[in-house]
């Protein structure tokens, strides 16, 4: 890929929204899959226990030795976690219904909220040469989430086209707020993205204009549809780019990501 696209550092990003069936893993799944077609070489980190972004990339359960609850609390070779998925240039560290008790395991832990931060940057990652990190995060504003933000250069919000969409969307910019003044003084708002997005119904197009109106730029210009192809996509476990490339679904997704890349040309130059 050009190198006006590619910085020294991975871009860390965490998919995050503490309401659930917003599309967030949906999200991270084909935002990765785009940023790979063009060439970025992507990490997903599954830090959700119900494991779907592992399951939507086809890692059976039985491949997932080693999980993100090893990348937090274990001592295992971040070799030895990262799988390859089917898609070129993308890589996963898998999560299983174990890494739900490691809210629990630490809370004990003195630096409890810069585990997944300090793996992150550990200097066995270097040589992989990725150019994004995604973190998907699980429904709730946990310490898992609180993780996330303090290991992210920035957060991406999903947010579902759907009455009463914005509420709740303030307790989540309360937190990322909160882990700015705590932990990571550099953490910023990627943006926020429509999704389930329906243009033949008035109330998507309001929800649009209300977000646009209450958030202004932070609103990606790229919509996405609620599109058939990208809810059946995750039972063939596959991107819906690579389930049906040319859908709709497909290209806002190929749309999203080609708008965050020419965000952060844009910040670079």
């Amino acid at each position: 890929m050009s190198d006006v696209f590619r910085a020294r550092q991975p871009k860390i990003m965490a998919i995050a929204n503490q309401k659930g069936g917003v599309g967030k893993t949906t999200t991270t799944i084909n935002l990765a899959a785009a940023l790979a077609e063009v060439g970025s070489r992507v990490l997903i980190v599954d830090l959700d226990p119900q494991g779907n972004a592992s399951t939507g990339l086809g890692v059976e359960s039985d491949e997932r030795t080693y999980t993100t609850y090893d990348l937090l609390l274990g001592d295992i070779a971040l070799t030895e976690i990262i799988l390859t998925t089917d898609i070129e240039n993308l890589h996963i560290i898998p999560a299983t219904v174990d890494l739900s008790s490691a809210d629990l395991e630490l809370m004990s832990n003195e630096k409890r909220s810069f585990l997944l931060h300090d793996a992150l940057r550990q200097p066995a990652i270097e040589p992989l040469a990725y150019d994004f990190i995604l973190i998907d995060c699980p429904p709730s504003l946990n310490l898992l989430t609180v993780n996330a933000m303090v290991a992210s250069d920035s957060v991406l919000v999903p947010l579902q086209s759907e009455f009463f969409a914005l509420e709740g969307l303030s307790q989540l910019i309360l937190t990322i707020r909160e882990v700015r003044q705590s932990a990571n003084p550099a953490l910023q708002v990627e943006g926020v993205v429509l999704t389930m997005y329906d243009r033949r119904n008035n109330l998507s197009q309001q929800v649009e204009a209300d977000a646009r109106d209450n958030l202004g730029a932070m609103v990606f210009n790229t919509v996405i549809p609620r599109n058939v192809r990208v809810s059946e996509a995750p039972s063939h476990a596959m991107p819906v780019l690579n389930y049906d490339t040319a859908s709709k679904g497909a290209e806002a997704y190929r749309s999203l990501a080609l708008e965050i890349l020419q965000r952060q040309a844009g910040a670079a130059a």
